[in-house]
């Protein structure tokens, strides 16, 4: 499984937002700059995020987007599944009704490990917090002070 760009981009704009959460709306063109993203492809990711009621935007000078609640009760497996969609292994195994599509399902070897696999990857995303991204980057920063802010890798 690899996560795209538009939720990798996604989590790093809501981290960027977490971090200056109760200080207004930031500007796309800010948090751009700061995370290294396409300006034009964070206002899509921005709008999905938007619009599942994760982030409010407001227009006008001092417009921009903020967290519609506090970090901590945003999950990151609240902001993937926002922009992949549900998190789906195998044609068997994934969030909710979107398994269950394997006629050798019921004789997979393999289904118990993928089940498995799922549940941790599901249970990384969902336990996971905005506010716990921002300790994470702060104790990396602590640990290498020469890390670059934005830097993905």
């Amino acid at each position: 499984m690899k996560l795209s760009a538009r939720g990798h981009y996604g989590l790093l704009a809501m981290a960027q937002l977490a971090r200056t959460y109760g200080q207004g709306p930031q500007s796309l063109t800010e948090i751009a700059r700061l995370e290294a993203i396409p300006p034009a492809y964070l206002e899509q990711i921005m709008g999905a995020l938007r619009r599942a009621g994760l982030v409010e935007g407001s227009r006008g000078v001092r417009g921009g987007y903020e967290l519609a609640r506090s970090p901590e009760e945003i999950s990151a497996g609240a902001i993937v599944r926002t922009l992949e969609g549900p998190l789906l292994l195998t044609a068997c195994v994934g969030d909710g009704d979107v398994a269950g599509n394997c006629e050798r399902e019921a004789v997979c070897s393999a289904k118990a490990m993928w089940l498995r696999l799922h549940d941790t990857i599901a249970g990384v995303l969902d336990s996971t917090s905005l506010a716990d991204l921002c300790e994470d980057t702060i104790k990396r920063d602590e640990v290498d002070p020469n890390s670059l802010k934005g830097d993905s890798n």
